[in-house]
């Protein structure tokens, strides 16, 4: 049995069209849309409604942690844009998801990033597309089980939850052999990304399980180029699959 998981597609439509190629099923780990490029200025949402420039400003108050300032160019730029930016953004959401879901391989089973909006999914999910949040399901022989979203944080990202609701999610999949979140498990050298040089929040309650019931795999995203991709706890093997936008290829997974 082959599967390959990718996580952080963040727009990459055309490697996502070949990422199930020699493998039974996909596993995909969430954050499809792609609102702002770190590395290339000039793609994403904001891009496209504000221009190149402007993104680069914006990326630069974020990157030097002035949110606020963030925040109210941000506001001054919706202002001038007119209408509701909800529906601005919801709009360029879904051209995105429209494209991703067409080229998203079957059978694919998915979970929901922090940056995702999960009740447009339903909208462009085909019939070989499975999402689980908070829920298990058996592939090849294997329970997976899955958490989507992200914890709180000062970027206010569209799916983030409290600790309690994520810790509760967890506790729902229980006992798996392979667990399956968007962000990583609460481990310092998980969390630290060496280019954005700052820590990603990770789960508590995710690590909490991972020690107490020993699955063979925990695989994850959410930290585009961690310090270290890989560790051991106990006997489960702990993977950051990849930021998939970067690599263009999935993370495989044989038995």
């Amino acid at each position: 049995m082959r599967v390959h998981v990718v996580s952080d597609v963040h727009g990459r439509v055309d490697a996502l069209a070949r990422a199930g190629d020699g493998a039974d099923a996909l596993v995909c780990l969430g954050d499809l849309i792609l609102f702002v490029d770190y590395q290339d200025h000039s793609q994403g949402i904001f891009a496209d409604l504000f221009g190149p420039e402007k993104a680069t400003e914006f990326i630069g108050l974020r990157t030097a942690g002035r949110f606020d300032d963030a925040r109210a160019m941000s506001a001054e730029l919706w202002s001038a844009l007119g209408g509701d930016p909800r529906g601005h953004i919801e709009s360029a959401v879904r051209r995105q998801y429209e494209q991703i879901f067409a080229v998203m391989p079957e059978p694919a089973f998915l979970t929901y990033g922090n940056v995702d909006l999960p009740l447009l999914w339903k909208d462009y999910l085909r019939s070989g597309h499975q999402v689980l949040d908070g829920a298990k399901v058996e592939i090849g022989g294997l329970t997976f089980g899955f958490v989507g979203g992200g914890l709180r944080t000062r970027y206010r990202t569209p799916y983030e939850i409290d600790d309690e609701d994520y810790a509760r999610k967890v506790e729902a999949v229980g006992q798996v052999d392979v667990l399956c979140c968007h962000i990583p498990p609460a481990v310092p050298e998980l969390l630290y990304d060496v280019v954005a040089r700052r820590f990603e929040r990770g789960s508590e309650a995710t690590l909490e399980a991972i020690r107490a019931t020993q699955p063979k795999y925990a695989l994850f995203g959410h930290v585009h180029q961690p310090l270290v991709s890989r560790t051991r706890i106990g006997r489960t093997e702990c993977v950051n699959v990849g930021h998939f936008r970067g690599r263009g290829t999935p993370f495989a997974l044989e038995w």
